[in-house]
């Protein structure tokens, strides 16, 4: 169940036709926000429990923290570091500290909701393993798990896009052009063929980095809604493969 400070969740009227599979508190409370049922922006925060070991988050909603942080930090350690819902959540002296000093910060994201079309199994995307080793495909595998490496049928064309279990167990999206496509608007096609592959009405989420303008206007342009902010980070030594 959600902790709480400052505010205790209500029971919402979930939109039908919005589904996960995911059964983590925080993928219940992003479905809310993708049926258009937002958290009250009252300045505070909640806690809910890390979805994974490796891996624990802040997300900045509209005036509202949810902080999936391991519960060895007490709520009075967090009051201490100031964290609110009107911006400090996500200061580096506070992802610092609770990162510790042989932790790891991953950078600030968009945290983007969308949501699947299905049909597109048998169609432009197909298993690309031969692409595992892109810089994405790196970064996802270090914050997602059972990641699914797709790409074009045409082996020539090293656009890749990764299908993941990402934030709070949700299906995540990540999509990248390849660098002699860019500039071209070909990005907003990528998402949409890796939305086809995602059974209709499931929730997606997408993670884009503030600076990368050209993916953030390639999710919109596909339906995509931005609805805050999110950072990973563990306080445990980062081990990579």
């Amino acid at each position: 169940m959600f902790g709480h400070r400052a505010q205790t969740l209500a029971p919402m009227t979930i939109d039908d036709r919005v589904w996960t599979p995911a059964r983590h508190p925080l993928a219940r409370l992003l479905r809310d926000v993708a049926a258009g049922q937002f958290r009250q922006a009252d300045g505070g925060w909640t806690r809910v429990s890390p979805w994974s070991q490796q891996h624990q988050a802040i997300i900045a909603l509209a005036g509202h923290a949810i902080l999936a942080v391991s519960y060895d930090v007490s709520d009075a350690t967090l009051a201490d570091l100031g964290v609110n819902g009107l911006g400090m959540a996500h200061h580096p002296s506070v992802v610092s500290a609770l990162a510790g000093a042989n932790g790891w910060i991953d950078f600030l994201e968009v945290l983007m909701l969308g949501v699947g079309t299905g049909g597109g199994s048998s169609q432009a995307l197909v298993s690309r393993p031969e692409l595992s080793k892109h810089p994405l495909v790196e970064h996802v595998r270090r914050t997602s798990q059972n990641l699914q490496v797709l790409g074009s049928r045409d082996s020539g064309n090293t656009d890749v896009v990764v299908i993941s279990q990402g934030v709070a167990g949700l299906r995540q999206v990540s999509v990248a052009v390849a660098a002699e496509n860019q500039g071209r608007g070909l990005a907003t096609g990528v998402f949409h063929q890796a939305l086809s592959c995602v059974p209709e009405n499931e929730l997606v989420v997408a993670c884009t980095p503030a600076g990368n303008a050209s993916a953030l206007r390639a999710a919109l342009n596909c339906g995509f809604v931005p609805v805050g902010s999110i950072q990973l980070f563990s306080n445990r030594p980062e081990r990579r493969a």
